[in-house]
């Protein structure tokens, strides 16, 4: 019954040539490998599909960082500026704010950190501008303390710094990733 199935060169094993088996495992050993090589590329190509769509896109990575000119921001003034969403205060301090900030005593303090914690450089001041209380945008250059921040939703006050002195904010201000790139650029991310 299976023998009418069978190709004509297969019925007799015996009859065989060795040449002929060897061409034979030569061509399925071909196509084995042409096969192989085929779906390899096929499952590479459907990956490949999979992280690109997993892949933040280009407005999200463009979002992810930001270069800053701090040349036009006059001392003891502040440039607001958009990353991630988020604002953030790149406040040009006096030295007068520098000395009155080194000064305070971090026992007086609800989350101590010394301003040179909290700084790259002295005379600049990178923050998140966002309220620890309940995320509101505290106002620059107000409040009861030199060139602090004031949360006039429910009276949270940060000093220049922008440690949390005064008020329900429970923590201070959020330091972004930052560096300097120059004296005149600062990049955010």
């Amino acid at each position: 019954m299976i023998s009418e199935y069978r190709r004509k060169p297969l019925e007799n094993p015996n009859a065989l040539s060795s040449e002929s088996v060897d061409n034979r495992r030569a061509i399925m050993s071909l196509f084995s490998f042409v096969g192989g090589i085929g779906t390899l590329y096929g499952c590479k190509a459907h990956l490949v599909q999979y992280v690109l769509f997993l892949s933040p896109a280009r407005d999200v990575l463009a979002t992810a960082s930001t270069s800053v000119s701090i040349t036009d921001i006059p001392e003891g003034k502040t440039m607001i500026v958009k990353w991630r969403g988020k604002p953030i205060f790149i406040t040009h301090r006096t030295q007068q704010v520098i000395n009155t900030e080194r000064a305070v005593n971090l026992a007086d303090l609800r989350h101590p950190e010394t301003d040179d914690q909290r700084v790259q450089r002295p005379e600049w001041l990178v923050i998140v501008g966002i309220c620890t209380h309940l995320g509101c945008v505290p106002i620059p250059n107000a409040g009861n303390y030199p060139g602090g921040y004031f949360c006039p939703c429910h009276g949270s006050h940060f000093d220049g710094s922008g440690r949390t002195r005064k008020g329900p904010a429970p923590t201070n201000m959020e330091i972004p990733t930052y560096k300097f790139l120059d004296d005149n650029t600062l990049f955010i991310g």
